[in-house]
């Protein structure tokens, strides 16, 4: 009866080897994919970074365009106020 008792606990310790091994197995794949999805979202992040300096840097321009013309306006009326005033 010993040697089928010896029998048994080798054939549970292979089960529960296999059990192990499939669940190592499993665990490392979902942390390869885990890794794999971490470097594109890092990828999308750093590509949207980017854009945001673009589109920040196009905003300043466009700013400060803007604020050029509106000193450009501003002399235009006055010099158009002079220059009606002028004719009376």
């Amino acid at each position: 009866m010993a040697a089928e008792e010896v029998l048994q606990t080798v054939d549970h310790y292979k089960t529960e080897i296999e059990r192990l091994t499939k669940e190592l197995t499993e665990t490392t794949h979902e942390k390869i994919q885990a890794a794999e999805y971490g470097l594109v979202v890092l990828e999308e992040k750093l590509t949207l970074k980017q854009q945001y300096d673009e589109l920040e840097a196009e905003y300043d321009s466009l700013k400060q365009e803007l604020e050029q013309l509106k000193e450009i306006a501003h002399y235009l009326f006055i010099c158009f106020i002079y220059s009606f005033t002028n004719l009376y």
